[in-house]
């Protein structure tokens, strides 16, 4: 899925990974009041991370669409609900384990501004796929 962000003028704007993430580095930067030091330091350990993350989902996405065949039995049902939740359990570990890293670079409160941060820069991208009636068409193709 290639994120996609509004402008202001409405029109919808198909992201590359990289803008994607130069998008999100700008705004988090701005938002968490980051120096271009600090930034130089601290992003190559949150996009890192950020890998690392995005590889555990696409392994639940994959065992999500296993589970869609008909022919799954109550028992793949089970392998697949488990590894799904050994998933996002490993991905708060990376969290953690990350949280320790951004200590070593970043101060406590600047940390907590990048996750609130974080968290406005997703809220942003719903709402713009929202508001294009995206997000009816995405639960419409999950049934």
């Amino acid at each position: 899925m290639t994120p996609i962000l509004r402008a202001a003028d409405g029109c919808d704007q198909h992201l590359t990974r990289d803008e994607f993430r130069a998008k999100q580095k700008a705004f988090i930067m701005e938002k968490a009041e980051l120096t271009k030091e600090e930034a130089a330091k601290f992003f190559p350990v949150y996009f890192e991370l950020q890998d690392r993350k995005k590889k555990l989902n696409d392994e639940s996405w994959d065992l999500v669409r296993k589970g869609k065949n008909d022919k799954t039995t109550d028992a793949e049902y089970g392998t697949i609900i488990e590894k799904i939740t050994d998933n996002r359990i490993a991905s708060d570990r990376l969290d953690k384990t990350y949280l320790d890293k951004f200590k070593k670079i970043l101060p406590n409160r600047k940390i907590y501004l990048v996750q609130r941060a974080e968290m406005r820069f997703h809220r942003e991208l719903l709402k713009n796929v929202q508001g294009k009636g995206g997000g009816h068409e995405s639960q419409d193709r999950r049934k």
